[in-house]
C-alpha cells in the first residue's frame, strides 16, 4: 500500500523542467501575461452572459386569428338575482356581443347557496309564461292587436306585445327604460314585482364563450347593456342605490385545438 502512495505522490502530468535547461525572456514574460489578462476576460465575460438573461425577439404570421378561443367559466353571483344578470364581450377589434343568451345556463340560488330551482335557461332568455301575460294585449283588445314599442320601432310595422320585447327593442335603440310604470306590457306582466320577489336571491352562472384569439375582455353585470356611443348598463332591473357584485370563480378556464402538422 506504502508503494502505491509513493507512486501517486510521485504522479505529475506537467513535470518541472530543470532550471539550466531554460532561460527567462522579456517577450515570453509579456506572452505570459497578455494570455493571463485574456483568460480572465473570457472567464468573466462568459460568467456575466452565464448569469443574465437573453431576450430573443422572434415575429411570426398568426395564420390562427380565424380560429376562436373557447372560455368556460363557472361563476357564482351570491347576492344578484338571475334575471338582472347579463354578460358581455368584446375585442380591440370592435366585435361586441351584447347580453349573450346562447351556451350559457343559470341556476337562482338562495342566500345559503342553495339552488332554489333547476332549470336551465340562457341569460336573458324569455320565460315561460301564461297565457294573460303573454297574450295579455291581444285577450283584451283582439288578435290582430300589435303592442306599442314607445318610440323604439325600427319600421312602422314592429309590435313588442311583451314587457322584453319592449326592453329589447330599447336595447337595441341605444335607450335606457327609466320608468318601466309607464310601460302597458311591463305593468300588465308585473315586470317590478317579479324583481321585488327575488330580492335576497343570488345566481350560478357557467357555460362557455368562443371568442376570437385577439385582445379583449367578457363581464357579468347588473341590468341589460346597450350601446351608445359606447357601452352602458340599463340598471332598470336593480331597484336599490348600490347593489352587492361579489361573486366567486369556480372555474375559469381556456381550450383551443391544436391542429397535427
Amino acid at each position: 500500500m506504502d508503494n502505491i502512495f509513493h507512486k501517486l505522490r510521485n504522479l505529475d502530468a506537467y513535470p518541472k523542467i530543470n532550471e539550466d535547461f531554460y532561460s527567462r525572456t522579456l517577450s515570453g514574460g509579456v506572452i505570459t501575461l497578455v494570455s493571463s489578462i485574456v483568460t480572465l476576460l473570457l472567464f468573466f465575460s462568459e460568467l456575466k452572459l452565464y448569469l443574465h438573461t437573453v431576450t430573443e425577439t422572434k415575429l411570426v404570421v398568426d395564420t390562427t386569428r380565424g380560429e376562436t378561443l373557447r372560455i368556460n367559466f363557472d361563476v357564482t353571483f351570491p347576492a344578484i338575482p338571475c334575471s338582472v344578470l347579463s354578460l358581455d364581450a368584446m375585442d380591440i377589434s370592435g366585435e361586441q356581443h351584447l347580453d349573450i343568451r346562447h351556451d350559457i345556463i343559470k341556476k337562482r340560488i338562495d342566500s345559503h347557496g342553495n339552488v332554489i330551482e333547476v332549470r336551465q335557461d340562457g341569460i336573458g332568455a324569455p320565460k315561460i309564461e301564461s297565457p294573460l301575460q303573454r297574450h295579455g294585449g291581444r285577450l283584451e283588445h283582439n288578435e290582430t292587436y300589435c303592442g306599442s314599442c314607445f318610440g323604439a320601432e325600427s319600421s312602422d310595422d314592429d309590435c313588442c306585445n311583451t314587457c322584453e320585447e319592449v326592453r329589447e327593442a330599447y336595447r337595441k335603440k341605444g335607450w335606457g327604460m327609466t320608468n318601466p310604470d309607464l310601460i302597458d306590457q311591463c305593468k300588465r306582466e308585473g315586470f317590478l314585482q317579479k324583481i321585488k320577489d327575488e330580492e335576497g336571491e343570488g345566481c350560478n352562472v357557467y357555460g362557455f364563450l368562443e371568442v376570437s384569439k385577439v385582445a379583449g375582455n367578457f363581464h357579468f353585470a347588473p341590468g341589460k347593456s346597450f350601446h351608445q356611443s359606447n357601452i352602458l348598463h340599463d340598471l332598470l332591473a336593480v331597484q336599490k342605490d348600490n347593489f352587492n357584485i361579489s361573486h366567486r370563480i369556480n372555474r375559469l378556464a381556456l381550450e383551443t385545438t391544436f391542429q397535427e402538422l
